[in-house]
């Protein structure tokens, strides 16, 4: 195993178990207990983790991103459920915008063999996956500048795009979700591209999965009522109940 294969799948388990201790991830790598702690130092420095006595938790930092190939995988079985969620929502003919994140790429993959739509996107990644289809699917690329770390577009070139175009349906994502701030991004230039995807369609669908609800991020994207529907793996009592109140859809 690749020295970064390991570190992503030790911000995977970070990620997922809040916690990790140096002596189980030896173990669990067959490595030595300094070459996880190598790694540890390395991730610290990246502002992904804070070490710890004899581990590491995960970092305070509301800005910090992890890698695009390790969001890709963590979560990936509440983010294939919101996939089949969504695949239920869309029909025929549609135009559908899609922003970069992880669960949007596995959202096409599942809604890319819907007849006819049109998806729009500024992912590298759903680009690609689009490509490959052998169904009849029309794609259109927002261009932009890249952004390595996210595989997306963005810019004013994005922006410019963007509102040029109306969508029957906008889907994001978000890495975190707070009662007052509302919907919120990791980073400003992601937020923004967010924002006008949303601008520019008839119904705004939030695709979150279970971790993110009650959670801060650096940027905020939109307004809770900005929000036609929410689609997640498992939605807590006190959002659902926030749902109702305010006439937001949830599945």
């Amino acid at each position: 195993m690749l020295a970064v294969e390991r570190r992503n799948l030790i911000l995977a388990t970070l990620e997922a178990e809040k916690r990790v201790l140096v002596p189980e991830l030896a173990k669990k790598y067959a490595v030595t207990e300094e070459t996880i702690r190598r790694d540890l130092e390395k991730l610290e420095k990246e502002g992904l983790l804070k070490k710890t006595y004899g581990g590491a938790v995960k970092a305070h930092n509301l800005s910090s991103e992890m890698p695009y190939k390790m969001r890709a995988e963590t979560n990936k079985a509440q983010k294939l459920i919101i996939a089949e969620k969504i695949h239920k929502l869309i029909t025929p003919k549609e135009n559908i915008i899609l922003d970069a994140s992880s669960t949007c790429v596995h959202i096409a993959r599942r809604i890319k063999s819907v007849d006819n739509i049109t998806i729009i996107t500024n992912s590298v990644e759903i680009l690609m996956e689009c490509s490959s289809s052998s169904t009849n699917i029309n794609t259109i690329s927002t261009g932009g500048v890249l952004r390595g770390s996210s595989l997306s577009l963005v810019g004013s070139g994005t922006t410019y795009v963007l509102n040029q175009l109306t969508a029957d349906k906008a889907i994001i994502s978000c890495k975190g979700l707070d009662f007052e701030k509302g919907v919120m991004e990791s980073n400003l230039e992601e937020a923004e591209i967010k924002r006008v995807m949303a601008a520019n369609a008839q119904e705004v669908i939030l695709a979150v999965d279970s971790s993110k609800f009650d959670r801060m991020s650096f940027a905020k994207t939109l307004d809770l009522l900005q929000i036609h529907t929410v689609v997640s793996d498992n939605i807590p009592t006190e959002w659902a109940k926030f749902f109702d109140e305010t006439n937001i859809r949830y599945l």
